[in-house]
């Protein structure tokens, strides 16, 4: 029984003078934050082999050719071309998939573009964004 911050164990006994209390600590709870990344230089050191092979999370839905829709649209040229020009594709999130729109979308679908139809949780590595950007950006003309 909790009894004015303390644990009061009950015996079984018919004596009050058996039952035993306990002083608890409160512990202080504090907030760390989370650790800043640099997600710049992690595309400086992207591996496109890697990224080919994360790719293999999205091809069942999305194509590389240009034009080529599929369940969601193609991904031809995808960084740096302006949100929305493919039809099929999300309504305006940003200006243009550069890296960081990339970045956030891919992080976490449902957060950056409410409303979007994608039923991908994300990618929760940042190495494996930073992968998947760098072959994105490979298979460009």
């Amino acid at each position: 029984v909790l009894y004015n911050g303390a644990i009061v164990l009950l015996n079984e006994s018919e004596s009050p003078a058996e039952n035993v209390t306990m002083e608890i600590e409160e512990e202080e709870i504090v907030d760390e934050p989370e650790e800043e990344i640099d997600f710049a230089a992690l595309m400086e050191a992207a591996d496109v082999s890697k990224g080919a092979k994360v790719w293999g999370k999205c091809k069942a839905c999305h194509k590389l050719e240009d034009g080529a829709n599929a369940t969601g649209p193609h991904l031809y040229a995808i960084v740096d071309r302006q949100v929305g020009s493919v039809t099929g594709a999300l309504v305006k999130v940003a200006d243009v998939w550069d890296i960081d729109s990339l970045n956030g979308f891919l992080e976490n679908p449902k957060t950056y573009a409410p409303g979007t139809k994608m039923g991908f949780a994300g990618l929760k590595k940042p190495d494996d964004r930073a992968n998947l950007i760098a072959y994105l950006d490979s298979v460009e003309d």
